[in-house]
């Protein structure tokens, strides 16, 4: 009795677990399919909570997005070349090698794409591996002075409370 207990108090804390990995999925896509509507993402993938940050709305769109992909980097590097042609994105620059490099623009935006393959435990075991994903998009009115701090003075700074 006290296994079946313990089995189902496992299964039961793990259940939840996955919801709300699978709820904070949901969530961000949505978030990233309003802020970021014309630049594709493969189905497969899931984004990383902690690294990614999506900063603006519109066309103004600076941020980075990390995801993890089932997918080979060579799978991804095809994905991306099927569809953003669609969604009106043009490659200026690419890099193919064990790491892939994509670079697309649209409308004076600028997303960069770094794919590397997935490496792990789990990869060497199956002897498949999957992809980590790098999405880089700015907006070339996100960085307005380049030098913001070149006239102050560090020797009469206020004093901290």
């Amino acid at each position: 009795m006290k296994k079946f207990l313990l089995v189902s108090s496992i299964l039961i804390l793990f259940s939840g677990c996955t919801l709300f990995v699978n709820e904070y999925q949901v969530n961000q896509r949505k978030v990233i399919a309003y802020l970021l509507s014309d630049f594709p993402l493969p189905d497969n993938s899931e984004i990383m909570k902690d690294p990614t940050v999506v900063l603006g709305t519109g066309n103004a769109i600076s941020g980075r997005i990390v995801l993890e992909s089932s997918y080979s980097p060579a799978e991804n590097l095809i994905f991306w070349g099927n569809s953003t042609p669609e969604t009106g994105w043009q490659l200026l620059s690419s890099k193919v090698a064990e790491e892939i490099a994509l670079v697309y623009t649209k409308e004076g935006r600028y997303a960069t794409i770094n794919i590397s393959p997935t490496t792990g435990i789990g990869q060497f075991l199956t002897g498949d591996y999957g992809s980590d994903i790098v999405i880089s998009v700015v907006h070339p009115n996100a960085i307005a002075e380049q030098l913001p701090y070149a006239g102050l003075d560090y020797d009469n700074l206020p004093n901290l409370p």
